[in-house]
């Protein structure tokens, strides 16, 4: 059984940045992919960013702000988040997908307000 475990939330400014961390607690495959999906309040959980080898993608109200990456000797995933506003206010949620079945995280609060 494969657990994920975030960190990195929290509460920022508009304009600020954060980095968020998902690290898997047993080996994975470098394979399949790992991302994030958030949810605000009211509405339904959305794509954010995924990564496997040699591809990266993104939903478009982040791209050019938000750069996610991953170590695959520490089986963790990484969400960089720049120039950050108030719409990016969600729980962010790691994922690690396998041809069987999703892994999903706890979520980690993020929330951008001055």
């Amino acid at each position: 059984q494969v657990q994920l475990v975030e960190s990195g939330g929290g509460l920022v400014q508009p304009g600020g940045s954060l980095r968020l961390s998902c690290t898997a607690s047993a080996s994975i495959s470098n394979m399949n992919p790992m991302g994030w999906h958030r949810q605000a309040p009211g509405k339904e959980r959305e794509l954010v960013a995924t990564v496997r080898i040699g591809r990266t993608t993104y939903a478009g109200s982040v791209k050019g702000r938000f750069t996610i990456s991953r170590d695959y000797a520490k089986n963790t995933v990484y969400l960089q988040m720049n120039s950050l506003n108030p719409e990016d206010t969600a729980v962010y949620f790691c994922l690690y997908s396998t041809s069987f079945t999703h892994y999903w995280g706890q979520g980690t609060q993020v929330t951008v307000s001055s």
